[in-house]
């Protein structure tokens, strides 16, 4: 069978080449560039929890030793700390800040050894073309040819070739911020604190008062943002170097210390989301289906999502046949996902960049707007949490057995340790991403006992034979608690990680009902319509 064709290799596309290999599909990365990257150390990007575990899960190495986890993140308006956050692996894991180089450059590094994937540089796309049984691509360039695929996906970033030859809409506001960069090696007094500080001191009142973030990388570097006011303003040389040394002489005490320049550029940010993610067997993904970014949410922890939310369901039309509405829930996920962020941000927005006005005298209005901004920049609250697919078309539907946990359904769900069939013993994150769902049992007592002992025993043979006649494969783990499950809970888990639903005990029945949904229904098999099909086809 034809291989899935991933446009743009960003970390978007070379996630979703890795996440496809590890279900077994192979990839064509078109490339429109040499195959590597300009060390940028002004561009930087911020990982939650969940898409650093992905990208590590993924390309089996850890993340420390290339970015920073945050020892914490403090708040500032004028003079006085507002707010302070300190971070823990346990109940608040911190953001991982890496240079977006460095992390293109790791993934890239993963996939040198990957036989499923191969990557076409110098292929600049120009035309795509459609059928029943699959698309075809051509590229310019010194390598110009055609490709052909089972489907396409444009990771092509906000400029997407793949958006415009579809003819998608992608309306939205511009220039919703703009933010004046350097990257510099100094030592300031946070130490390996992040800090956002609003209105400091030795800038004059009024709307160019703004605010700076500091944000540190490892090594030493800092990454410092200074809000921009409303404008096209050029950002010279002689501006940025007065906002430095401006800002690292209030930061230290009144003199500038040491520091030396490593990068510039101003950062603008846009809203946008795309009217259709998928066209027939063409899928938009990161900065080609949405931007945002204003508050200090991340565009990119929202590619990488779409990454995962698409890869198992292509690999399982890949491998298993036509699967339409599992494909199509793949927008209306993650579209929802983004729209409600973006929504959320729209809201804020003249709450936080509206000027004082009546507001300056609300009795605990600043603080209000501190919260709102530490949620954008941590990844917390509607402004920056992961989106849950509580809304989903693949939701199960009138489960007599269904019971509560502390993770809703829709939800991300909770990294534990989990006993594999083989009996060893391995975090449930670890087990994501195979193509297979997840069925997990809360058993107490079976990771002190030998797997030998429990394996034949209880309702656990029942239990077996129930996820042996799923309509999809899954495999079965067992963990010894989950945060609001009782003794016997079973969880159905997709490969993405989100829960489908908790049922309490073997109910066979329920469990197939739930499994059957999470991949698309019985039907699954629904052929485009003709408008779906035929609207991709273009050439340019």
């Amino acid at each position: 069978m034809d291989p899935v064709i991933i446009v743009g290799a960003g970390p978007v596309g070379l996630t979703l080449a890795l996440a496809l290999a590890r279900q077994q599909v192979p990839s064509v990365v078109l490339d429109e560039g040499p195959g590597k990257d300009e060390p940028r150390l002004a561009r930087t990007v911020v990982l939650r929890e969940d898409t650093t575990a992905l990208v590590e899960r993924l390309t089996g190495t850890s993340l420390d030793g290339a970015g920073l986890h945050w020892a914490g993140w403090r708040s500032m308006r004028r003079k006085q700390v507002t707010q302070e956050v300190r971070f823990d692996d346990v109940t608040d894991p911190a953001p991982l800040h890496i240079a977006q180089h460095v992390l293109t450059g790791t993934l890239r590094a993963a996939l040198a050894g990957q036989r499923l994937v191969k990557i076409a540089v110098d292929s600049r796309l120009d035309g795509i073309e459609q059928e029943p049984s699959g698309v075809t691509a051509h590229t310019r360039g010194p390598r110009g040819t055609w490709w052909r695929g089972s489907h396409l996906v444009g990771c092509d970033g906000p400029r997407s070739t793949v958006r415009k030859l579809l003819d998608i809409r992608f309306p939205g506001r511009t220039a919703v911020e703009r933010h004046a960069v350097a990257a510099l090696r100094t030592e300031l007094p946070w130490g390996d604190e992040a800090l956002l500080h609003r209105t400091p001191p030795w800038r004059a009142s009024g709307p160019s008062a703004g605010e700076v973030i500091g944000r540190p990388l490892r090594d030493g570097v800092w990454r410092l943002d200074w809000l921009l006011p409303p404008g096209k303003d050029l950002v010279t040389p002689e501006l940025l170097v007065g906002r430095i040394r401006e800002t690292l002489a209030g930061w230290s005490g009144g003199s500038t210390p040491p520091y030396e320049l490593l990068d510039t550029g101003v950062h603008t940010v846009h809203h946008r989301l795309a009217r259709r993610w998928r066209v027939g067997r063409v899928f938009v993904a990161g900065d080609a289906a949405h931007l945002l970014g204003a508050f200090g949410t991340q565009g990119l922890d929202e590619g990488l999502r779409d990454a995962d939310n698409l890869a198992w369901k292509l690999a399982l039309a890949w491998h298993h046949g036509s699967h339409e509405a599992l494909l199509d829930s793949y927008q209306e996920e993650r579209r929802a996902a983004v729209a409600a962020r973006l929504r959320a941000a729209d809201q804020a927005l003249p709450v936080l960049r509206g000027g004082a006005g009546i507001r300056a005298y609300v009795p605990g209005a600043a603080r209000g707007h501190d919260v709102l901004l530490t949620d954008g920049h941590l990844g917390r609250g509607p402004l920056g949490a992961p989106g849950t697919y509580d809304g989903s078309p693949l939701a199960p539907r009138h489960l007599e057995a269904e019971v509560p946990v502390d993770t809703p359904p829709g939800a991300p769900v909770e990294d534990v340790r989990v006993t594999a069939e083989d009996g060893s013993f391995v975090r449930l994150r670890d087990r994501l991403g195979r193509g297979a769902l997840l069925v997990l049992l809360i058993a107490p007592g079976t990771g002190v006992w030998e797997r030998r002992h429990w394996v034949g025993a209880g309702i656990m043979p029942r239990l077996a034979a129930a996820v042996t006649a799923l309509p999809c494969p899954a495999e079965l783990l067992v963990a010894e608690s989950y945060p609001g499950a009782a003794a016997h809970t079973v969880l159905l888990i997709r490969p993405d990680g989100h829960l489908v639903t908790a049922l309490n005990g073997v109910r066979a029945a329920d469990l197939y009902a739930a499994a059957e949904a999470a991949v698309g229904g019985p039907d699954g098999s629904r052929e485009p319509s003709g408008a779906e099909a035929t609207a991709g086809s273009a050439t340019k």
